[in-house]
């Protein structure tokens, strides 16, 4: 008797116990969706004035892709423009289209990011004095044109070096010069471009996808640091977008523009520290962290059927490559 007594009371603690699981999770899902529909569909309607950070926004590799992108945005929303990039003929190009376009003033500056510390001294020199109120670290290198295991890159030892200073000491070092008179002035607006990579390991691309991984971290520890001054740091974590490294694939419902990409990222500013920079990346980040999670990337099925497929589209990739690599920075 006394057993059956108990099971009314163990019914009702297992009914208990699904109801506030069940209104945790729903709970869970509804906040996200609110932030989703803040981020990508209010701030369509409110977007922030970017002219409140400062007078100059600087962007790397800005000579064509989302750095192009970025900058002609930034002009067109008030800013004048620091463009830095390899190659000057480019980048003369581009200050003159942005002042002839938008009636805004262009710095331009000349550097390679893959050659290291040395860059720095004269990149500073060039900033001094400028009411920089907006940094955007765009600037990155990926494996050229292949899907590979780490040992079997081109060149592996040089590209190793190339993408360390490319991917993380070009973001750390124009974050060190830029971030001071920032502080000072308390304000102060970076944009990091980080990559979906970061967002879950991705074999076959694994120095890009740690070099991302970084910027993730360094963005949000640098913006847990320096939000009571006024500094906001945000990472965009986007997915295809249309460039010369992708141009190959062709557009498609999955994959933006870069113009289209960069003005709904921007409009991301002041509600989101953390972006895929638009609601389709948004929705495929979702999509990929479900059906596709760490387990299944990273466990033997996924990597024989990786390998077979970066075999397939090898020929593909390296057309692509050499078309790229006339139109490179």
């Amino acid at each position: 008797m006394e057993l059956t007594a108990k099971f009314p009371s163990a019914e009702k603690l297992v009914f208990v116990v699904g109801y506030i699981t069940l209104i945790s999770i729903l709970l869970k899902w509804s906040w996200k969706c609110w932030c989703g529909f803040r981020v990508y569909v209010l701030s369509e309607f409110r977007q922030t004035d970017l002219r409140v950070y400062g007078q100059w926004a600087v962007v790397t590799g800005s000579t064509s892709g989302i750095g192009l992108a970025y900058a002609s945005e930034l002009a067109r929303r008030g800013l004048d423009i620091v463009l830095i990039s390899r190659s000057m003929k480019k980048l003369q190009d581009v200050a003159a289209e942005i002042e002839n376009r938008y009636g805004r003033q262009t710095r331009v500056i000349q550097t390679d990011f893959t050659e290291g510390h040395q860059i720095y001294p004269a990149i500073a020199k060039n900033l001094k004095g400028l009411n920089i109120g907006i940094l955007v670290n765009n600037i990155g290198l990926n494996y050229s044109g292949v899907l590979a295991n780490f040992l079997d890159v081109p060149n592996c030892e040089q590209k190793i070096t190339q993408m360390i200073n490319c991917n993380i000491l070009s973001l750390t070092q124009m974050t060190r010069i830029v971030l001071p008179d920032m502080v000072e002035r308390g304000r102060g607006l970076i944009i990091n471009m980080s990559s979906e990579c970061a967002s879950q390991p991705q074999p076959m691309v694994t120095m890009y996808c740690a070099t991302k991984i970084f910027m993730n971290y360094f963005s949000r520890c640098l913006n847990a640091e320096y939000r009571s001054d006024g500094i906001t740091v945000q990472c965009v974590a986007p997915l295809l977008v249309h460039t010369n490294m992708t141009q190959h694939m062709g557009m498609n419902p999955l994959m933006k523009s870069a113009p289209e990409f960069a003005r709904e990222a921007l409009n991301t500013v002041g509600y989101s520290t953390y972006t895929s920079g638009c609601m389709s990346h948004a929705l495929q980040h979702i999509a990929l962290s479900v059906f596709l999670p760490d387990w299944v990337r990273l466990s033997p099925f996924c990597m024989k059927h990786l390998q077979k497929y970066a075999l397939s589209v090898h020929q593909q990739l390296k057309e692509a490559l050499a078309e790229y690599s006339n139109k490179e920075e």
